[in-house]
This record gives C-alpha cells, structure tokens and sequence, in this order.
C-alpha cells in the first residue's frame, strides 16, 4: 500500500509541474499572437477561439430565483448546476437574465501537421 500511496504523490506532484509548465506556455503563445487568430511555425498551427463562459453573480442569481430551495442546491453560483437545472426544466433561460456577465475565454489549440 506504501508503494501506491508513494506513486500517488510523486505523480500528483509531476501534474502540478506539468501543470505550471502549460500554464506559462499558454501565456507565452497568447502573447505572441495577440493580433491573429492563427500561426504556422513549422510543423505546428495554433488556432485561438474563443468561447463565451457565463460569469454569475451570486447574489443577483439568488434574487432571481423562482424557489429560493433551488438556492440551497447550489449556494453559490455554479455553472455546471445551473445548466443542469436548465436542462431538466426546473428554471427557465428568462430568469438568468441579467444575473450573468458573458466573458470570452481563449482556447488554445495545437495541432501537428
């Protein structure tokens, strides 16, 4: 058991160096196409898109809440909870209205041609 718990923590600690290292690589590469969407170097083409994440705000999503029962399943503002009461019919898209600010988040893509 020792052994598992020994890989467990050397390999959790490879995740957060891996981690790190992406981390400032994906900061370098969004520095050096801040004017284009795209960039071919050798054998590799990056392609930045972007995706609109919904940034809640806690209390007015509380305020807008039909039931405030619906609050205590997620007290705080949860994306992913959200859009699964969305999709099962519990709250409508209408009572979201204006509890969310739309902010564009980069996505980097790295492909090998």
């Amino acid at each position: 058991m020792e052994e598992h718990l020994a890989r467990y923590y050397e390999l959790k600690e490879l995740q957060k160096q891996v981690e790190e290292e992406l981390s400032s690589l994906r900061s370098k590469l969004m520095e050096s196409c801040q004017n284009t969407d795209t960039l071919e170097e050798g054998a590799y083409k990056l392609t930045v898109s972007y995706q609109d994440r919904r940034d809640y705000s806690d209390e007015r999503l509380f305020n807008s809440l039909p039931d405030p029962s619906l609050w205590r399943l997620m007290s705080k503002a949860d994306s992913g909870k959200i859009n699964s009461l969305l999709k099962l019919g519990v709250i409508h898209e209408g009572v979201l209205a204006g509890t969310y600010e739309l902010k564009k988040v980069p996505v980097l893509r790295v492909q090998k041609r």
